[in-house]
């Protein structure tokens, strides 16, 4: 019996290969800017049932740049963009932040120029930063409440930095014998919680 020939391809003809599947074109860049409350974590998931960013924003794709704390409140960054989110936050770009910070007792001007020639932590001297004492600002209500030692007076102080050390501010305030009660982050860069109360966002150009 005769073996069946091979099909023969037409001269030129080129031998059948994968599919290519086309790419999808990559998303278009994002930058959220978020007021984000007391109590609430800085991440989408928490297998503790506590407050997340999911519980505000329902976005897919993007997430933080940078962190605050959970007992912290304010601003809030958060994109799609791999490049963006390492430039904003990445400490070597030095992107000031600014901070309203409610701090216990009586701001003294020894105590303003040790944060302003930077305070000495345990993970070594911070930056300098711009230190000054504010009126008391105009803020939602927190949620618990701030306690009060009623003996202890309290003022808010204007911090700015250009570095992002784990609660840097706080054990800043706390080194030069300031403690912090309430702190708000209000802006990072050109970008500010203005216009925004607490749990709400927006979209701007997301551009440094």
């Amino acid at each position: 019996m005769s073996r069946p020939r091979p099909l023969s391809r037409r001269p030129g003809a080129a031998a059948a290969g994968p599919r290519r599947v086309a790419k999808a074109p990559p998303a278009e860049p994002k930058l959220i800017l978020f007021n984000k409350p007391f109590d609430v974590l800085t991440q989408f998931s928490d297998g503790e049932g506590r407050a997340t960013l999911k519980d505000y924003i329902e976005i897919p794709g993007i997430y933080p740049a940078g962190r605050l704390d959970r007992d912290s409140e304010g601003l809030l960054l958060l994109t799609n963009d791999g490049q963006l989110q390492a430039r904003i936050a990445d400490p070597k770009h030095k992107l000031a932040k600014t901070y309203w910070v409610q701090v216990e007792g009586e701001p003294t001007a020894a105590q303003l120029q040790r944060l302003r020639d930077g305070v000495e932590l345990n993970d070594g001297m911070t930056l300098p930063a711009e230190a000054r004492q504010l009126e008391e600002p105009e803020l939602w209500p927190r949620n618990p409440p701030v306690r009060f030692r009623k003996s202890v007076p309290t003022h808010w102080l204007e911090l700015v930095i250009r570095e992002g050390r784990n609660r840097q501010v706080r054990r800043m305030t706390a080194a030069v014998g300031l403690p912090t009660l309430r702190l708000v982050r209000v802006r990072i860069g050109d970008w500010t919680i203005e216009g925004l109360d607490q749990g709400q966002w927006k979209e701007v150009p997301a551009r440094l």
